[in-house]
């Protein structure tokens, strides 16, 4: 499985100039964040665990951002000295890479395809480039790729308006190590150099995928972007057994230790109204899965004996009172940018391999903290804070759907919801 990937980010957006002056092109806002943002949480929830950003046009800024909003993320930054065009942009980027294939998608594109299928489709041809495709209708602003019978790219055409075809979604995995042994001059087009030039004599294939796609590189589809991209709102009264709902543990289900962990059983304590609470949700939601940072064994204060023996208790306490737990996962490395220290999504996404029913448009991450917010973002699922402690930061508003001082006020707006 791929778990890198190089994202683009360096394009100047001479088109957007006149509607979002002074910024790189992948961070024109759209619906409240920076579009850059889409394009990682896809990534995330795909189950990418690097992120190599090729910069160049005020690449300070998208630095700064990442700085802010993703320190969590494990990542680096390849800045340009000069532009380099797409195909040098990716030369440069991949020195920073010793894996064989890797994915390669652009900052200012957001296509959200099936990247377990892309791969797949990728190891079993052999190729030296795969391209995800985009099946489009009445169109002339990109050219069509042409495929034969098996999936091998004939030919790239030029732009002209056609009834219908399959365009390049500009999303590659491509193979360094062959890729590396070409020669090209010091700036050039990926698309055109390297794509197009060679296409009769390198393995490149196409894989259609009639996914969601937007190109905010004119103003018209950076304005489309905008409504298309709005969260949904979190619609109580339609959630059913096809529902997934996954719980923080520390401050929902128990009292949260204030600047401490919960070593031992006996210092479990259940949140008023938690266990009655969870045994009206089980009936609600198809699973219920607890996703819990647990950095005090990373620490080494505590062993994960004890943690078990806590989550044994807990379960057992649970359904005492009628409730269920399906599933429980806990990160217990002490490294921020682990992927499966929330908010990055190692335990959903593992979960989800688990149990394939599982769909993140159907599920709501429920927790005490922003970093678990962030993580229902991450995997497009719905978000819940319980914020019985203290305030939160206004501008961080946008990522929740919907705010409960206990689990207990959760259950009871999801049943009046339902009347």
């Amino acid at each position: 499985m791929i778990k890198e990937a190089i994202i683009l980010a360096g394009g100047l957006g001479t088109r957007l100039q006149e509607v979002v002056p002074d910024l790189p092109k992948a961070m024109a806002p759209v619906a409240g964040h920076p579009f850059l943002t889409y394009v990682i949480r896809h990534l995330l929830s795909q189950g990418i665990e690097h992120f190599i950003f090729s910069l160049g046009y005020k690449h300070e800024i998208i630095e700064q951002f990442l700085k802010e909003k993703y320190r969590y993320l494990n990542y680096d930054c390849i800045v340009e000295d000069q532009p380099l065009g797409t195909g040098g942009a990716i030369r440069l980027a991949l020195a920073n890479s010793d894996h064989r294939d890797l994915l390669i998608v652009n900052g200012d594109t957001l296509f959200k395809v099936d990247l377990e299928k892309l791969i797949e489709d990728h190891i079993q041809t052999q190729a030296d480039c795969t391209v995800a495709l985009k099946p489009m209708k009445k169109f002339d602003r990109y050219g069509v790729v042409e495929l034969d019978a098996d999936e091998r790219i004939k030919r790239f055409t030029e732009k002209k308006f056609v009834e219908k075809g399959n365009i390049n979604g500009g999303i590659y995995i491509l193979n360094r190590i062959h890729f590396l042994k070409r020669s090209f001059p010091k700036v050039f087009s990926f698309e055109k150099d390297f794509l197009a030039r060679n296409v009769e004599t390198q393995l490149f294939y196409g894989m259609i995928q009639d996914k969601y796609f937007v190109d905010i590189g004119v103003p018209t589809d950076y304005e489309r972007a905008q409504e298309e991209l709005k969260y949904l709102p979190l619609k109580l009264e339609d959630i059913d057994k096809s529902w997934t709902l996954f719980l923080d543990r520390d401050g929902v289900i128990n009292v949260n230790k204030d600047e401490s962990y919960v070593f031992h059983k006996g210092e479990f304590e259940f949140e008023k109204g938690s266990l009655e609470a969870i045994s009206r949700l089980s009936p609600v939601f198809g699973k219920i899965i607890i996703v819990t940072n647990q950095r005090g064994i990373g620490k080494g204060l505590m062993e994960e004996k004890a943690l078990w023996e806590i989550h044994q208790h807990m379960i057992e306490e649970i359904q005492k009172k009628g409730g269920r737990i399906d599933a429980l996962y806990y990160c217990a490395f002490n490294d921020d940018k682990h992927h499966d220290r929330k908010p990055n999504p190692g335990m959903p996404l593992e979960a989800a391999m688990m149990y394939p029913e599982i769909e993140f448009s159907k599920s709501i991450m429920v927790g005490d903290k922003m970093s678990d917010m962030e993580l229902g973002r991450n995997v497009g699922a719905f978000t819940v804070l319980i914020h019985s402690r203290q305030g939160w930061d206004m501008e961080n508003e946008m990522d929740v759907d919907l705010k409960c001082r206990s689990l207990e006020e959760l259950v009871e707006k999801i049943e009046n919801n339902k009347k």
